[in-house]
């Protein structure tokens, strides 16, 4: 599933692309023939992201959101006025790969045929973007918007993030740390990469009981996690490895040797005290940790 920083990218498009331009919505595959009619015909005004939900306003005062979920994708195109990510989702390899619409698309021709998996089409006079396999895919209203925005835990990438909810959650649970920093309810678009590796960077047992972690212990996951996503945002994989740790490499060229300290490298030595890094289930995912200095 496309953590935060991807749908936050995502939003960035849409507003590089989209923003200002009247725009044909269609369902081609059949499933939302309801909602692009009400979307058909009407003018983007802006994008945001609030942890992995999309929401695309509308200037008739309706919102496309969009949860793309394990499954779901956005693929792009269009002339040399329509830039930026040929698609963002899944399938995707780890590191989420983006390249530009020049360098796949050669000569624009127009919107190409859909495929029949395409939930939802919009197209603009120079570009269009295709969104298959999201979990969901809806329009709402102000209010509805607010509802679904008030059942989400603070996103650290929005500038008015009040991490004060995620502090007030974490201490009145005993389910460990790790699991906490995945839910959703408590803080938004942390997924099991950026999980793993801000809990090896605190030092911090993911299986220590949320509760049992003192302020500035939660205040230090926050601006973490806070930082990484930032950085995935800006490079579109993530990095979280500091440039001291991969010396002449940049973060752009970090992927996949230099990227992360514990995720995927179960097995191997970790590289601040030696012991053997740890890989095991929990809540359905796999969680890497380092059982010498995360103890």
């Amino acid at each position: 599933m496309p953590e935060g920083h991807s749908i936050h990218r995502l939003a960035r498009q849409f507003n590089d692309v989209f923003a200002g331009e009247k725009v044909a919505v269609s369902s081609p595959q059949g499933r939302f023939v309801d909602g692009a009619a009400l979307l058909d015909g009407h003018t983007i005004i802006s994008a945001f992201a609030h942890g992995k939900h999309l929401f695309v306003n509308f200037e008739n005062d309706l919102t496309l959101n969009v949860h793309l979920g394990i499954y779901g994708a956005w693929t792009f195109g269009g002339d040399d006025q329509f830039n930026g990510a040929s698609s963002i989702g899944a399938p995707r390899t780890i590191g989420e790969k983006e390249r530009g619409t020049a360098e796949v698309s050669g000569e624009y021709q127009g919107a190409p045929e859909p495929k029949a998996t395409v939930r939802t089409r919009i197209v603009s006079e120079h570009g269009w973007a295709d969104l298959i396999g999201p979990t969901i895919c809806r329009v709402l209203t102000p209010d509805e918007i607010r509802g679904v925005r008030a059942k989400l835990g603070p996103d650290p990438l929005n500038d008015d993030a009040d991490p004060a909810s995620f502090y007030r959650a974490a201490s009145k649970t005993g389910r460990p740390i790790g699991v906490v920093l995945m839910d959703q309810k408590s803080i938004s678009g942390v997924g099991n990469i950026f999980r793993a590796e801000s809990l090896w960077r605190q030092k911090i047992n993911p299986f220590r009981p949320a509760k049992e972690l003192d302020a500035s212990e939660l205040e230090a996951l926050w601006e973490n996690n806070k930082h990484l996503l930032h950085i995935g945002v800006r490079v579109g994989r993530i990095i979280t490895t500091e440039p001291d740790d991969r010396p002449g490499i940049p973060e752009t060229e970090a992927w996949p040797e230099h990227a992360n300290y514990v995720y995927m490298h179960h097995g191997e030595p970790c590289r601040r005290c030696g012991s053997i890094i740890r890989v095991e289930e929990v809540a359905g995912r796999k969680l890497y940790w380092c059982p010498g200095c995360q103890h």
